[in-house]
C-alpha cells in the first residue's frame, strides 16, 4: 500500500505520468526513492559503509544523490531527477516536490545539524539552492534558480539571489510546477517600477519647465531689442 501510494502521488503532479507501470519502470526519481528507503535502513542499522556503496550505484543508475542518513518523509516526488543532492542532516517532509538540479546543501564542516529542514508540501524549482540548517515552513515554494541561505514561512513563495519573499496576484494552487509563474509580484520590482514611473513624470515636468523657460528668455530679448 505505501509502495503505491507513492506511484500514485505522481498522477497529482505530473501529468505526463500515464501508468503504474511507467512510474515504477521510467520514473529516475522513484528509483532513487526506492535506493533510499533501502541505504536508509542501512544506516540505521549501523550498515553504512554498504549504506553508502549502494547509494553511490544509486547515484551513478539514476543521476540523485541521497545521503543514507537523510530524513526524508512519504510521497517525495523528484521530477526528472538528475543533479539532485540531499544532504546527510536534511530532512523532508510528506508530499514534497523537487525538480533537477537541486541541493539541500551544507555550510558547515562540523558533525552537526548542517543541512536544510523543509516542511510538509513543499515545492522545490529546478536548479535552486537551499543552503545550511535552514527551515522551510510547510507549503512554501522556492522558484527556479532561488538561493536560500535564511528560514522561509510557511507558504511563502521565494525567488532570487538571494532569495526574497513574492506575492502573487492571484489566490496561490495548490500545485505549482517549478514553484514559480507570471502571476507573482516582487515587492522589490514593484518599487524600483514605481521610481522608474517617478523618474518619467519628473523628467517630463523638467522638460516642460525648461520650455516655459527658453520662452520667458526669448520674450525677454525681445523686448529688450524692442525698448532699443
Amino acid at each position: 500500500m505505501g509502495l503505491l501510494s507513492e506511484i500514485d502521488s505522481y498522477f497529482s503532479r505530473d501529468p505526463a505520468a500515464r501508468s503504474r507501470l511507467e512510474v515504477a519502470l521510467c520514473y529516475p526519481g522513484f528509483h532513487a526513492i526506492l535506493f533510499y528507503r533501502l541505504t536508509h535502513c542501512l544506516w540505521k542499522w549501523n550498515l553504512r559503509f554498504l549504506a553508502r556503496w549502494l547509494s553511490y550505484i544509486a547515484r551513478l543508475l539514476t543521476g540523485v544523490e541521497i545521503h543514507p542518513g537523510a530524513t526524508i518523509g512519504k510521497r517525495l516526488f523528484i521530477d526528472h531527477g538528475y543533479g539532485v543532492v540531499i544532504g546527510e542532516t536534511a530532512t523532508i517532509g510528506d508530499d514534497v516536490t523537487i525538480y533537477h538540479g537541486v541541493t539541500l546543501g551544507g555550510t558547515s564542516s562540523e558533525k552537526e545539524l548542517r543541512h536544510p529542514q523543509v516542511g510538509n508540501n513543499v515545492i522545490i524549482g529546478s536548479g535552486a539552492q537551499l543552503l545550511g540548517p535552514i527551515k522551510v515552513g510547510e507549503g512554501a515554494r522556492i522558484g527556479s534558480n532561488a538561493v536560500v541561505v535564511k528560514d522561509v514561512d510557511a507558504k511563502a513563495t521565494m525567488v532570487g539571489v538571494p532569495a526574497r519573499k513574492v506575492t502573487k496576484k492571484k489566490k496561490q494552487e495548490a500545485f505549482d510546477a517549478y514553484a514559480a509563474t507570471a502571476e507573482m509580484e516582487d515587492p522589490r520590482q514593484k518599487a524600483i517600477d514605481a521610481l522608474q514611473k517617478e523618474l518619467h513624470t519628473l523628467r517630463k515636468r523638467v522638460g516642460e519647465l525648461e520650455e516655459q523657460s527658453r520662452g520667458i528668455e526669448e520674450t525677454a530679448e525681445q523686448w529688450s531689442t524692442d525698448q532699443k
